[in-house]
C-alpha cells in the first residue's frame, strides 16, 4: 500500500468524523444554548467509554499491535472523575448512569480489547486522537460558557499536562500506526472499525440530544 496507515484511517472515516462534530446536540453545546447540565452529561458518558479503555489498556501493555498505543500520558479517568466532582458533587457516581447508546459503545470497546487488539487500536486512535485536536475547542467553549477556570476543574479531561507538545506527539501517534504490522487486509477491518467508532459516537450525541432538546 503506498498511502500511509494513518493517512487511510484519517481519510476514510472523514464523512463519520464530520457528522460526529456537527451533531445536533454537541453545535447546540458549543453554540452556548444548552446549560452546564447538558456539560455533566455528557461528561458522564465520556467515564463510561474511557473506564472501558483504559481498563482494557493493561492487559493489551505487551501486545505487539496494541502495546506500543498504550501511553500513561494520555489516560483519562482520573481527569474526568476530578472533573464530575466538580460538576456533580462527592457523591457523583451514585447518581451516573450510562445511555443505552454509551452501554453499546463501551461493550464494544471492552470486546475488542479482549479478541482484537487491532480494533482496540481503531477506538483508542478516534478518543485520544480526537482528544488532543477537537477536544480543545470543547474546553476553550467551555471555559467562556460555564466560567470553568482555564484548564481547571470541570475541563482537566481535555488537559494532558503530561504532553508538552500535542502536534509532535501526534505525529508520533501516527508513525505509530504507519509502523503497525499487519497485513492489508486487517488494515481495512482497523478502518472500518473507526468508521464504527465514530457512529457509536455520533448514536450517543444522538441520545443527548434527545435528552436536551432545544426549546423551539
Amino acid at each position: 500500500m503506498d498511502t500511509p496507515f494513518s493517512t487511510l484511517i484519517r481519510t476514510a472515516s472523514h464523512e463519520q468524523h464530520t457528522e460526529a462534530e456537527n451533531s445536533g446536540f454537541m453545535s447546540a453545546l458549543l453554540g452556548g444554548r444548552l446549560g452546564v447540565d447538558a456539560y455533566a452529561r455528557y461528561t458522564e458518558q465520556l467515564w463510561f467509554v474511557y473506564q472501558a479503555l483504559e481498563e482494557g489498556a493493561g492487559a493489551l501493555r505487551n501486545d505487539p499491535v496494541a502495546g506500543p498505543f498504550i501511553r500513561p500520558e494520555l489516560m483519562r479517568t482520573g481527569s474526568l472523575e476530578r472533573d464530575l466532582t466538580h460538576l456533580r458533587g462527592a457523591g457523583w457516581q451514585r447518581g451516573v448512569a450510562p445511555l443505552p447508546s454509551t452501554r453499546a459503545y463501551a461493550a464494544r470497546v471492552r470486546e475488542c480489547a479482549v479478541t482484537w487488539p487491532a480494533g482496540y487500536v481503531a477506538h483508542h486512535y478516534t478518543r485520544y486522537l480526537g482528544d488532543l485536536s477537537g477536544g480543545q475547542i470543547i474546553r476553550d467553549r467551555a471555559e467562556r460558557t460555564w466560567g470553568f477556570a482555564r484548564k481547571g476543574d470541570g475541563v482537566r479531561f481535555y488537559v494532558f499536562e503530561a504532553i508538552p507538545n500535542p502536534a509532535a506527539f501526534k505525529r508520533g501517534y501516527r508513525e505509530l500506526l504507519d509502523a503497525v504490522d499487519v497485513d492489508e487486509l486487517e488494515k481495512q477491518r482497523v478502518v472500518e472499525e473507526c468508521r464504527r467508532a465514530f457512529a457509536l459516537n455520533t448514536a450517543v450525541f444522538r441520545e443527548l440530544g434527545e435528552e436536551f432538546p432545544l426549546s423551539a
